[in-house]
């Protein structure tokens, strides 16, 4: 929703903390001990099942992680079940999973849509085998390809996938050819995200150990640009600053509940949810969610109420990750606030600058704008 803009209809996310092989850029929870999948399955039923959560009705469900294609095509299913069972779910639901190209055939996949997936995102992230031997994939290049035309066989016609760039000593003509590479398997979204180094991955110690020199900012900065206009002669729209889609449609109508403000229910360790004013979170651990599941309790860890500060602030810095922006009459609304008033000597400046635009009751992010999102949000947000 716009802040301000009544949205009733939740998304699901359901976290499976489980990888054959943790990637050594990513921060995300997980866990390598795969024996654990069936306790963890039994869990996050039932959790999904406990009474004490208010009915809700359902239009989105995301299966991330970790690797959520190293469960069963069985194993999900029991778990959309229980969603069904206890949510009402709408018949058109965009039910979307992770799938990393090391860890799916055909036959599962055709068993997944038959659940219900009707959407994957495929965790490609370079067509390259050097490249994604630096990035500690399980899988090849040639995996990747067949991956999408597996998913293709199996039915399922809406397909993302997701590319890094900006890795140690690539260059613009290597990105280009992995994104010609995706844009010739024709599908309907493609998320491109500038390799970071996260506190606590084993590839920031590396860096931080000068195993290996990180691309220049300039150099990044030139394809993050390249990105934009070759997907755009492609036929994709950027609708947020790392996404893209062939059309509205195939936006990721799950993944546009974060960046709108809309609510959404976590299930298992690590996940979060959020109800429009607070904000919980489980426990990260999978011992610990385990445990708590098994006792009868629930697993959250924390809360926190959305107060307009955390809120106006929050809506800044989701709503410009946006192409279309912030729609300052909802967000006026929302927060009862002038926006212009708050936000009008900083947003000038921004605009002089080429790094922000001001129109037909949005202020959005220009192309270049894009590259500084985190900086431009943060200089807006002083006024607040």
């Amino acid at each position: 929703m716009e802040p301000g803009r009544l949205q009733e209809l939740y998304g699901i996310y359901i976290h499976i903390p489980f990888c054959i092989r943790k990637c050594p850029y990513c921060d995300f929870y997980s866990v390598t001990d795969l024996s654990l999948i069936p306790r963890f399955v039994g869990a996050v039923i039932r959790e999904i099942e406990m009474p004490d959560r208010s009915p809700v009705a359902i239009d989105t469900i995301f299966f991330g992680g970790g690797t959520p294609s190293v469960l069963t095509a069985g194993r999900i299913s029991d778990i959309l079940d229980a969603i069904r069972r206890c949510f009402d779910v709408s018949a058109d639901a965009e039910i979307t999973m992770e799938v990393n190209p090391g860890a799916i055939h055909v036959r599962e996949l055709r068993c997944l849509h038959k659940a219900g997936v009707n959407r994957v995102n495929i965790g490609i992230q370079s067509f390259d085998d050097q490249a994604l031997g630096f990035l500690g994939r399980i899988h090849s290049a040639a995996d990747g390809l067949r991956a999408v035309e597996a998913a293709r066989r199996a039915g399922i016609d809406n397909i993302g996938i997701d590319l890094i760039f900006g890795l140690p000593g690539q260059t613009p003509a290597q990105w280009r050819q992995d994104l010609d590479t995706a844009v010739r398997l024709d599908p309907e979204h493609l998320s491109c995200y500038q390799l970071t180094y996260e506190t606590g991955t084993r590839m920031a110690a590396d860096l931080e150990a000068n195993k290996f020199q990180a691309l220049s900012e300039e150099n990044a900065a030139e394809m993050f640009d390249q990105t934009g206009r070759f997907l755009a002669s492609a036929g994709y729209a950027r609708y947020e600053i790392s996404n893209f889609a062939v059309s509205p449609s195939r936006r990721s109508r799950h993944n546009l509940k974060y960046w709108t403000f809309a609510p959404y229910l976590g299930f298992g360790p690590s996940a979060h949810s959020f109800s429009g004013r607070r904000r919980s979170w489980n426990v990260a651990g999978i011992d610990d969610y385990l445990a708590r599941m098994a006792a009868g309790e629930a697993p959250t860890e924390g809360e926190e109420t959305i107060d307009r500060t955390r809120g106006m602030t929050e809506a800044i810095y989701l709503g410009l990750r946006l192409a279309d922006g912030i729609s300052i009459t909802g967000f006026n609304d929302c927060f009862q606030a002038d926006f212009a008033g708050i936000f009008g000597k900083a947003s000038a400046l921004m605009e002089s600058m080429g790094l922000l635009k001001t129109e037909n009751g949005r202020c959005r992010l220009t192309n270049q704008g894009m590259r500084f999102a985190d900086g431009i949000a943060g200089r807006l947000i002083e006024a607040i």
